[in-house]
């Protein structure tokens, strides 16, 4: 049975945020007998609720609260006020999210060391190793049920995968599967198997892709010791004048403001609106924000470089049937400065419906070109790109001076640049994505450009230095012990993977922490 927990209690740990991080988290706390309570912006949706539909599924789930964008990135003229595809719902992104679950290479923890000094970036080490994450990697594959990880088989290949497969063998590749997903094969975890329903970003109908919605949160609240409290907008922060964290302040469903007391407060709100959130909690003692000491909050955004491929064939491929991204080419992924440029990239399928593929083929266009590339839909094959961008300084988020959300407080500003080794790496990936279609008779290829992200990181950064970043290696405030972070805001680089399995790897170690820090009383 769900707690309920008094708003003046203020022995209870609070987490901002329900998704990869702040979900995984909570569960975790509560599993280990803390008492916590998750405040999420959006409702609750059950798996029952979701809808097969792109545009409707997109107006139930994403996070639509107004944001504006500067820099070059193509994101802040097509999409101005939306520079991230991500939920405003219970679960987080987990909801949204494709299921690919990958760790991070050895030398991605260290890049600094690894790339070496590369002009306009701000690299710098992560304060720990694959070394280190290698046993809560393990605990959360085991936890999520990552195919191709304790026993489990890799899900099947669907057209679109074989389209991708053929292509990549043809023209040399040899890390080709179905990958590593955190979408049941086969019956786990009292879920069942995928169905190849096909709808993985409108929410999993049948239950079989973990998100924390289902496979986490109900596990939390089954111990008593964790609320979910849906509709709860944070807007603050508050703390005493030693500067310790004293609780937060939010909306409710109705508008009304409710304080909730807490004895930490866990960030878990994305890489906008942590950093956001952070900043609006400004007051005398921070005039810079929260956690800010450095000047680092907000600071080092990156989205992953990322653009897509499709190929057109003379006879149908029907991509959109079956798991989404269940497919992936790795030979890319090490770092090889040969190729003109630092760290790695992989493919991974993709397949958006006739309503998405319309919005980013090239948004407001049409005419002959664009029209025949709608024509030929059955007959395409796609693929996603993704690798690792270089952390900027310039590129982050800041307070909007003038626009202001619905309760008054100034909204996220992203500004994004893309840096010249990310548009080296793009360039290289869309060509050998033609190739591959190319080599299995492809009549046509076309690459597409980044749309808004869904791997927001960085804002909040990990380092070993307090001057240098955010966080220490546990994702606690260097200025504020009683103040966390816990989503991908905390990565200090991006590596080459999607990072969901590694934001909940974190979040797993960081619950251990901060069970031991409390036990000790320490925080």
């Amino acid at each position: 049975m769900a707690a309920k927990f008094d708003l003046n209690d203020d022995t209870v740990v609070v987490i901002v945020g329900s998704g990869a991080g702040g979900g995984t988290l909570g569960t975790q706390l509560a599993l280990k007998g803390i008492n916590t309570v998750i405040l999420e912006a959006g409702k609750r949706h059950e798996i029952e609720d979701f809808v097969n539909d792109e545009w409707a599924s997109f107006a139930q789930l994403a996070w639509t609260d107004m944001r504006t964008t500067s820099g070059s990135w193509r994101v802040a003229r097509d999409f101005p006020n939306l520079p991230a595809w991500i939920v405003k719902a219970v679960g987080g992104s987990t909801v949204h999210w494709a299921g690919a679950s990958l760790r991070f290479q050895p030398h991605e923890f260290k890049a600094a060391t690894t790339y070496g000094r590369i002009k306009g970036t701000n690299l710098a080490d992560w304060p720990i190793s694959s070394d280190e994450m290698a046993p809560w990697y393990a605990m959360a594959e085991d936890r999520m049920g990552v195919t191709r990880t304790n026993g489990i088989p890799g899900l099947p290949g669907n057209n679109n995968y074989k389209v991708l497969e053929a292509g990549a063998k043809k023209v040399g590749y040899k890390e080709v599967s179905t990958g590593r997903m955190a979408i049941n094969s086969q019956a786990r975890d009292d879920r069942g198997a995928c169905q190849q329903i096909g709808f993985c970003f409108q929410g999993c109908k049948s239950g079989a892709k973990w998100s924390t919605l289902y496979a986490e949160i109900p596990k939390g609240e089954a111990t008593g010791k964790l609320e979910v409290r849906p509709e709860s907008h944070v807007v603050r922060i508050e703390h005493d004048k030693s500067g310790k964290v004293t609780g937060v302040v939010y909306h409710d469903a109705a508008g009304t403001i409710r304080r909730q007391k807490a004895r930490l407060v866990c960030v878990a709100g994305n890489s906008i609106e942590s950093p956001r959130l952070l900043l609006n909690s400004e007051s005398s003692k921070f005039p810079d924000g929260l956690a800010n000491s450095s000047g680092q909050v907000g600071k080092n955004y990156m989205r992953h470089m990322t653009g897509s491929v499709y190929g057109v064939f003379d006879r149908p491929v029907k991509m959109w049937r079956g798991t989404t991204m269940a497919g992936i080419v790795q030979d890319e992924a090490g770092n090889d400065p040969k190729r003109g440029f630092v760290g790695g990239y992989e493919l991974e399928t993709l397949s958006l419906g006739l309503p998405f593929m319309a919005a980013f083929l090239d948004p407001g266009a049409w005419g002959r070109e664009f029209a025949t590339a709608l024509d030929a839909y059955a007959n395409m094959a796609g693929m996603w790109i993704v690798g690792e961008d270089m952390p900027q300084e310039k590129n982050g988020v800041t307070l909007d001076p003038k626009a202001k959300d619905k309760y008054g407080m100034p909204v996220a500003r992203v500004h994004f640049d893309d840096h010249p080794n990310d548009v080296a790496m793009r360039n290289h990936a869309y060509s050998r994505g033609r190739a591959i279609y190319e080599a299995v008779g492809a009549t046509r290829t076309f690459p597409t450009t980044p749309y808004p992200s869904t791997h927001n990181l960085g804002t909040n950064r990990m380092s070993a230095k307090p001057s240098d970043g955010v966080v220490n290696k546990w994702g606690q405030s260097h200025d504020i012990k009683n103040l966390f972070v816990s989503d991908g805001s905390q990565f200090t680089t991006g590596g080459a993977e999607n990072p969901t399995l590694t934001i909940v790897a974190l979040a797993l170690r960081q619950a251990n922490y901060i069970a031991e820090q409390l036990g000790q009383k320490t925080i």
